[in-house]
């Protein structure tokens, strides 16, 4: 038993006859008593507690346990221990009320009367474990956010100050990246920060419609253009009229429609679906695509004429596996939005699952992410969320046996990139100090795939 004093949170409903406060203090507790809610709410208000004990010796309502949940949910990080007398546990419509308050709020419970050294034995145990979570549980309780993008990483920064650059000039930006980095989210912030800021942002998923239905919600249509045409329809294009247009997974666009897309961009009118009015329309575009639209290009598959029309400014979202710490910091904040609401919830992460979260690869980047922290919340019942729980144990095994060769080829590349960067990006130092020609560094570069 530890010598430093603990804060204890006696709940102890009504007036009672018990007496068992001075084994407690004896035992390096510090005792806060509360009678009513009121009480209780005024003292977790006040004071920091990592344990709390409920004392209920008699029956109660419905309406008891619905408060006493609503105190609890405001306070979850207390570790609760629960004292209640047989007759809450013989009452079957009182026990369904008690049960589970036990298992969705309490670390432990015992049944009347108090045995001093097992309630000595139980506030210790829950102390040290809220402990031992609260330790585990990151300082940054409040994430910064830039626009609603979550990340404090270098390449974050140097994402945010593009934004603001790209922001100010009215020009179409392309906002390329895999998916799942949160491209929505960068258009959002490029509109917020640019002077179309107080009219509409609309967007569209390009490739979400077949391609006979992409030109009636781009361009919208005439009352009976076509079959089940009852009235006028605005169109996408149209709807964001003064402000901006996001046009998103633009690389899976048909091509018939590349084709009306450009002709829009030129003349910046549009004429709807069975109509013959010209339209003049002022908005600004912006594209994201997980695709390599200038491979794209070279497939044949997108115009190269519509590329360099909406690439007039260009972003590159880093995937999450190369943002180092915000991957914790992401896990948090997901953690506490997705545990919020969730009665029995855990408590946090164990030091393997945290380190498993970091190590992953993350292909799905930060969609993949928050789903994976949001089943792990809802479906575990464990009081700290395990590998087992985010299924990822099984995952970083298969993913850590590579070939030999798979493995000297990630040293080459590593090593490489290493060398290209200590030179400053001089390709003909670089490869001095690599020790080969700089045609041979060239051709590592292609086979890599190393972007410079």
């Amino acid at each position: 038993m530890t010598n430093t004093e603990r804060n204890l949170l006696i709940f102890q409903y009504q007036q009672s006859k018990a007496d068992f406060y001075k084994d407690l203090t004896a035992n390096n507790w510090k005792i806060y008593i509360a009678h009513n809610f009121d009480e209780t709410f005024a003292l977790l208000s006040r004071n920091k507690f990592l344990v709390g004990f409920c004392l209920i010796e008699n029956q109660h309502d419905d309406i008891f346990w619905q408060e006493l949940r609503k105190f609890c949910d405001k306070f979850p990080k207390i570790n609760w221990v629960m004292g209640l007398s047989k007759e809450c546990l013989i009452d079957t419509s009182i026990y369904s009320n008690s049960s589970c308050f036990i298992i969705d709020y309490c670390f432990d419970y015992f049944v009347l009367p108090i045995n001093i050294e097992h309630l000595n034995f139980l506030l210790g145990h829950a102390y040290g474990m809220a402990e031992l979570a609260y330790s585990c549980y990151p300082k940054f309780t409040n994430c910064q956010s830039f626009e609603g993008i979550i990340g404090t990483s270098m390449v974050m920064h140097k994402l945010y100050k593009q934004i603001e650059k790209v922001s100010k000039e009215d020009l179409s930006v392309l906002i390329e990246g895999e998916t799942g980095t949160g491209k929505e989210l960068i258009a959002n912030a490029i509109h917020k920060h640019s002077r179309r800021s107080g009219k509409p942002l609309v967007a569209i998923n390009c490739g979400a419609f077949p391609p006979e239905l992409v030109q009636g919600e781009l361009f919208g249509w005439e009352k009976g253009a076509f079959t089940g045409a009852h009235s006028r329809r605005i169109g996408r294009i149209e709807a964001a009229q003064g402000g901006t247009l996001f046009l998103d997974e633009v690389g899976d666009l048909p091509l018939l429609q590349q084709v009306n897309l450009l002709r829009f961009l030129e003349e910046r009118s549009i004429v709807r679906v069975g109509g013959t009015e010209k339209i003049l329309i002022d908005v600004r575009i912006i594209s994201a695509t997980h695709v390599n639209l200038l491979q794209a290009v070279q497939a044949g598959k997108f115009r190269e004429d519509l590329y360099y029309r909406i690439r007039v400014l260009h972003l590159e979202i880093p995937p999450l596996r190369t943002r180092g710490t915000d991957i914790e910091l992401l896990v948090w904040f997901f953690f506490r939005e997705f545990s919020r609401n969730i009665r029995r919830k855990p408590r946090g992460f164990n030091a393997e699952a945290l380190y498993l979260l970091q190590q992953h690869d993350w292909p799905g980047n930060i969609r993949e992410l928050m789903n994976c922290i949001r089943h792990a919340v809802i479906m575990s019942e464990n009081r700290l969320l395990t590998p087992a729980d985010l299924n990822l144990d099984k995952r970083h095994k298969e993913r850590s046996i590579k070939t030999l060769e798979e493995a000297r080829a990630e040293a080459d590349r590593e090593t490489i990139i290493s060398n290209i960067q200590s030179a400053h990006y001089n390709m003909s130092r670089a490869a001095e100090r690599l020790g080969i020609s700089r045609v041979s560094l060239y051709r590592l570069i292609e086979k890599y795939g190393i972007k410079i």
